[in-house]
């Protein structure tokens, strides 16, 4: 099972200080943090795109190239890459590239984006956001699977005998997450494809998370890809740490209290209650993260998000402390027992090249031609 950092980068004032970063602090502030997560053996760091303030990170691939010059081991990602206002074609090039760069140490999770500005902002309409989504993956798999496409569809213009440069590293596409809160179209397309459904639940209820993730477990072994218990699921979470609970509540509220997606409406202990964010000692974040398997099943990624809101730097980076030391080495061993042998790890670059080149193996020789 994989476990990591995901970060939207969004520019908060922090509450204790009252200081609002940088735009180039925050950048920075996100490199930091995918390193500290290598430095304490987490697997993956993933960074949202957002082309709207009070964000920054409108160039995933630009920061993720730069982190992998840096880094060595940890899985490069995306928390969303906005399948619907970006071109495929430029997807296709990019994420190439990056695989390349990072040898093979990339995969990225494909979004519809739910700010309805940034559509016409690149020449889309978001009532076409279903559309837009289905489309342009159908079209950016064909992209890294094929060598020459010709291609007509309803919201770009055709192609005729493109190449789609560099190709993927080794010939093996990086794997696809699809990320979605509330889109059964979306939980069906990931399973339509056998790629990975990603449930940002750090906001949701866990009936509507179970839902969801059913969705998607059921139509992943409908089309044939293995039984529902070996889909591939990834999870969000948010904690906040400290040795003593009420250091962690107090130094949080403050946070929440001011956050427009969490806070003006029930308390904090409430939101707790209902929802993964998890504020309190490393033992706390142990129990709550393992109870997400009785609703989600076993599933194979956990990201943690712990810098939103206006927490400092220096706060995010001992949230990360203290998941490498005392809260990831204890769910690994908690999530791998009792799993059964056959529900598969998160898949990486070497187990997706193994899987294609054992299949060659097992091709008839005129299929291999």
């Amino acid at each position: 099972m994989q476990f990591g950092i995901f970060t939207v980068g969004d520019v908060a004032t922090d509450p204790a200080t009252g200081r609002t970063p940088t735009e180039h602090e925050r950048i920075k502030a996100m490199v930091a943090i995918a390193q500290k997560a290598e430095e304490v053996g987490l697997d993956v760091f993933a960074t949202g795109e957002h082309h709207n303030r009070p964000f920054v990170p409108s160039s995933p691939t630009t920061m993720l190239g730069w982190i992998a010059a840096r880094t060595e081991r940890i899985i490069l990602s995306t928390s969303t890459t906005l399948i619907t206002t970006n071109d495929p074609v430029k997807i296709a090039e990019d994420f190439a590239m990056l695989q390349h760069l990072a040898d093979g140490r990339a995969d990225l999770m494909m979004g519809r984006g739910n700010t309805g500005p940034v559509y016409p902002w690149f020449g889309k309409d978001i009532r076409d956001g279903i559309g837009l989504a289905i489309e342009n993956y159908a079209l950016l798999r064909r992209l890294w699977r094929e060598d020459v496409v010709n291609w007509e569809g309803k919201f770009r213009t055709p192609l005729q005998g493109f190449t789609s440069t560099p190709r993927p590293l080794d010939g093996v596409p990086p794997f696809v997450w699809h990320g979605s809160i509330r889109s059964p179209e979306i939980a069906e397309q990931a399973a339509y494809y056998g790629d990975g459904f990603f449930h940002n639940n750090i906001f949701w209820p866990k009936e509507h998370t179970k839902k969801m993730i059913d969705l998607y477990r059921t139509r992943y072994a409908h089309y044939g890809h293995g039984s529902a218990e070996q889909a591939i699921v990834g999870l969000g979470g948010q904690v906040y740490m400290r040795r003593n609970s009420q250091d962690a509540i107090r130094e949080f509220r403050a946070v929440f209290d001011r956050s427009p997606v969490m806070g003006g409406g029930m308390p904090m202990e409430e939101y707790m209650e209902q929802t993964p964010l998890t504020v309190g000692t490393p033992e706390r974040v142990i129990e709550k993260t393992l109870s997400f398997r009785d609703y989600a099943g076993d599933y194979q990624r956990q990201l943690f998000i712990v810098d939103g809101g206006g927490v400092p730097l220096k706060a995010a980076l001992e949230q990360i402390d203290m998941l490498g030391a005392e809260v990831v080495p204890v769910l690994r061993e908690e999530f791998a027992a009792g799993r059964p042998a056959d529900v598969p790890d998160a898949p990486t670059h070497a187990s997706l090249l193994a899987a294609r080149d054992t299949d060659l193996v097992h091709e008839p020789a005129g299929r291999q031609a």
